[in-house]
């Protein structure tokens, strides 16, 4: 299986950008991972938030194949402990799924045409993150997930 990460806007923040460099190093050595950043739509008072969402919407299902499975990071999806995370990103291995989607969002979230391609959503908290902040977020829960399949010691160090 391969995974690939999708992201709205490139990240700004430097201890941001060397965090998340970490984690898809980290990531590499148990599955073939890539990140994808699409260029950010600019906000424009003659756009609206839902037009906004739709150009962003374009150009992510542009990058998907049919037989990819989408997984979005949304406030509206599941919330899993780091333990059934884990689970879930094992069995798309055990089920022999080739290529892992898991995106990002704008600062709107997605567009109803890509909540609707999505294969499952996933929530990190009720709480809010900045969306730049939770790449990094959700790197480490990557990379903390192969670590739990493979029985290494970092999920309790």
């Amino acid at each position: 299986m391969r995974i690939s990460f999708f992201l709205i806007g490139k990240t700004d923040k430097e201890y941001l950008r060397q965090g998340i460099l970490l984690y898809q190093e980290r990531i590499s050595h148990y599955v073939p991972f890539q990140t994808k950043v699409f260029p950010d739509v600019k906000r424009n008072i003659k756009r609206t938030e839902i037009e906004h969402k739709n150009t962003e919407g374009t150009l992510l299902l542009k990058s998907i194949k049919p037989s990819d499975i989408l997984v979005l990071f949304d406030e509206q999806g599941k919330e899993y402990s780091s333990l059934k995370f884990a689970g879930f990103l094992q069995n798309f291995m055990i089920s022999g799924v080739k290529h892992l989607v898991l995106a990002v969002g704008g600062p709107y979230g997605f567009s109803e045409d890509v909540m609707k391609r999505a294969n499952f959503k996933v929530s990190l908290s009720r709480m809010t993150f900045p969306h730049q902040l939770v790449r990094l977020i959700i790197l480490e829960q990557i990379y903390r997930a192969f670590s739990i399949i493979r029985g290494e010691p970092y999920h309790h160090g």
